[in-house]
Parts: C-alpha cells; sequence; structure tokens
C-alpha cells in the first residue's frame, strides 16, 4: 500500500485524510508541516496531505508558500472537511458556579496558529484572559495538556485527540461558524488511484511581464471571453524582488478542455509565466 504523510497523529488532517482515503493507505505523521511536504520529496512517502485553506481565516499562507517556493509536488486531488474546534483540558470545580465564567481558571491556550482566528468570539468571551501559546497543531496542544494533567493549561483540538490522549472536553463545537469547513489538498509526484469525481480544478501560477501596463486585465480577459470559471485568485511576493507579484489561480475546469489550453497559451504569448501546479478531481464533503 502506498503511504500518505500527514500533520499529525490525532490532527484534523488524520480525521479528514482517514474520511477520504479510507484504510487503503499507510498514514505516517509528522509533528511539521515541513516534515510532510520533505516525507514525499525524499521518497519516505508517495503522497502528502495539505491543509490549503480554510472557510473562516482562508489560505493557509505558510502552506501555499511551501507548496510554491520549497517543493515541486504536483496537486493530485483536493477534498473538503468540517472542522469542529473543541476546548479540551481539566475541569476546576471551584468555578463551576452559576452566572460564572466555567474556564477562568485557564490561563493558557495550546493550540495550531490558525485557531484564534476560527474560534475568535468564543476566545474573547470565555478565554481573554488566557495566553495563546502556538505548537506545531492541534494534537500536540492536546498532547501537551494530557503532559502537564494543570487545569490552568487547555488545548483547542479534535474530538480524537481528547480520546486518544485520554483529555476531558470542556466545550465542543466554540468556532465562530458552524459551516466551518477546511479545504485539503492531495499532492505527490506519482497520481494515486481515487474514486471518481464529476469536478475538475486547475490550479496555476502566473507571474506578469514587468512594465507591461495592462498585463493582469489581459490575463483575466483570456479566461472571461471563453467563459473559464476562475474560482480563486490571490497575489502572492514572488519573493524576488519588490513589488514583483505573481498570481495563484484556481480554475474549474481541466487542461484536456481546448478552451483553457488556449486561455493558458494566449496569455503566455504577451509574456506571461505560467506554470501548471495540477490538474485534479475536487470532491465535495459526503458524510
Amino acid at each position: 500500500m502506498k503511504k500518505v504523510a500527514i500533520l499529525g497523529p490525532s490532527t484534523f488532517s488524520e480525521e479528514a485524510t482517514r474520511h477520504f482515503l479510507k484504510e487503503d493507505f499507510i498514514y505516517v505523521s509528522y509533528k511539521l508541516i515541513s516534515e510532510v511536504f520533505n516525507a514525499t520529496v525524499s521518497g519516505e512517502t508517495d503522497l502528502s496531505v495539505i491543509p490549503i485553506e480554510n472557510t473562516l481565516e482562508g489560505s493557509v499562507h505558510l502552506h501555499v508558500d511551501w507548496l510554491v517556493h520549497e517543493v515541486d509536488l504536483p496537486i493530485r486531488a483536493e477534498w473538503v472537511f468540517p472542522i469542529d474546534m473543541n476546548l479540551i483540558g481539566y475541569p476546576k470545580a471551584d468555578v463551576q458556579s452559576e452566572g460564572r465564567n466555567p474556564y477562568q481558571h485557564i490561563r493558557k491556550v495550546l493550540s495550531h496558529h490558525v485557531v484564534p482566528a476560527q474560534c475568535s468570539r468564543f476566545m474573547k468571551q470565555y478565554l481573554s484572559g488566557a495566553e495563546f501559546e502556538q505548537v506545531s497543531s492541534t494534537a500536540e496542544g492536546v498532547r501537551l495538556v494530557s503532559a502537564l494533567q494543570d487545569p490552568t493549561v487547555a488545548a483547542i483540538g479534535t474530538a480524537i485527540a481528547s480520546e486518544n490522549y485520554g483529555v476531558p472536553m470542556l466545550e465542543r463545537e466554540i468556532q465562530d461558524h458552524k459551516d466551518n469547513m477546511t479545504r485539503f489538498l492531495l499532492v505527490g509526484k506519482e497520481a494515486s488511484e481515487l474514486k471518481s469525481s464529476g469536478d475538475m480544478k486547475t490550479t496555476i501560477l502566473v507571474t506578469l511581464p514587468e512594465d507591461y501596463p495592462g498585463a493582469l486585465h489581459q490575463v483575466l480577459s483570456a479566461f472571461a471571453w471563453r467563459r473559464i470559471n476562475l474560482s480563486k485568485i490571490e497575489s502572492k511576493p514572488t519573493k524576488k524582488k519588490l513589488g514583483n507579484y505573481y498570481f495563484y489561480i484556481d480554475i474549474a475546469g481541466s487542461l484536456d478542455s481546448v478552451l483553457l489550453r488556449a486561455a493558458i497559451q494566449e496569455i503566455e504569448a504577451i509574456g506571461c509565466q505560467v506554470r501548471i501546479l495540477g490538474c485534479y478531481p475536487s470532491y465535495s464533503y459526503t458524510s
């Protein structure tokens, strides 16, 4: 069976990957996203799973940067998965009285850096006096809380981490919005057999030519008049020169389309550099 690198164990990445890929793969956990990418680059694993975008926070910029600047791993698939944030820790009996904040005993919260933006309302109401400390993953935060067994230190993470590390669930689903979803990418040097999907996407990077007035307009026009839907367009610095940007573009459609290939040829003709990150099936969430 093929090996898949994930951020974990007991993370949202593991929950999402097991839901999507089932048990047809061997899962290898790493603490850092750099280790996840490098595992597949080095051949330790066949594929990597990367959380790339969230409903509430938008793109995970660190992960996009790795995909663009650090590695050359084509995108093989994408899927979305619901993310339920949970407050996990040890209760303190003397603050459970009616009308008082039941979590006022918590002085430190451990979790991944994307969490505060997704749980801002709850944290403002109940954890405003607590220090937030970033750790490598939500599961690592729960593991540390389990090791400390200190009621003043809590974590925000997955239900599976609460169960696996034996730490009580203090409050379920504390994210700001109940329809909080994260988009995951499957990346690797070789394609893998997956269930069929009726939707295809193509992701490209477009770097505009210097000193070319109207270049971005021409790029967008090449897709617009062909009625090709751009599901996402995001500008990011090339890290080579101040004021020099590339555009990360998700396209609803396949490179098999004559219209899409023609659009890419048109923007290359005006001097744009185009890098194809992947043409891949896209899957919606099914419970």
